[in-house]
């Protein structure tokens, strides 16, 4: 494990209750952490919540963090948590139709529901390989998708993987190889875009 003097001292900083040190450390890791919140997700919006969810948590548990692992390992374990405890919220919520009429007094009208989706301006910033390869990776069952998105995306090693979602170094190996060859059968159609 690499320790990173500079962050050992900010760490132990924060755990001493040193709220400008603790902004040091979001300002520092809020990229990686939206970043890979919304690659779980695939929502601006939810990546939002689950960042900021994801900070309070690290915030509340910082002075338990031993140091045992790297910190950005037991950061996206802490990101990842909170990803997979509001997918279990969510998937028991009831969905409302948008063709839903709402009844009033007078009249009725229909239900505007915001649109949770990217806004076009944004959609119209990325490329076409991105787009393919995003979606081609967020069409992956959420355990490999978090394999890919771990190891590629963050560059964390298979030990780091395996502490983070707390797993043997065989099944993380074993998984992330089965996503990848998942990936190059999804991709394979359209091979020579990559």
């Amino acid at each position: 494990m690499i320790i990173d003097k500079e962050e050992k001292l900010l760490i132990e900083r924060c755990q001493q209750d040193d709220r400008a040190a603790f902004d040091e450390l979001v300002r520092k890791y809020e990229k990686r952490v939206y970043n890979l919140a919304y690659r779980l997700s695939g929502h601006y919006d939810d990546a939002n919540d689950i960042s900021v969810d994801a900070f309070v948590r690290v915030f509340q548990a910082l002075k338990m963090f031993r140091g045992d692992a790297n910190f950005s390992t037991w950061l996206f374990r802490i990101v990842t948590n909170v990803y997979l405890d509001r997918r279990k919220r969510t998937r028991n919520k009831q969905h409302v139709s948008l063709e839903e009429y709402i009844e009033l007094e007078e009249n009725s009208v229909a239900r505007q529901i915001e649109d949770p989706g990217p806004v076009p301006g944004e959609i119209v910033e990325t490329n076409e390989r991105n787009r393919l390869l995003q979606g081609a990776v967020r069409d992956l069952p959420h355990d490999q998708r978090t394999m890919i998105l771990l190891y590629h995306t963050e560059g964390l090693s298979y030990e780091e993987i395996a502490t983070v979602l707390d797993l043997p170094i065989g099944t993380v190996k074993s998984r992330l190889n089965r996503a990848r060859l998942k990936l190059r059968d999804k991709l394979g159609p359209i091979r020579e875009l990559f």
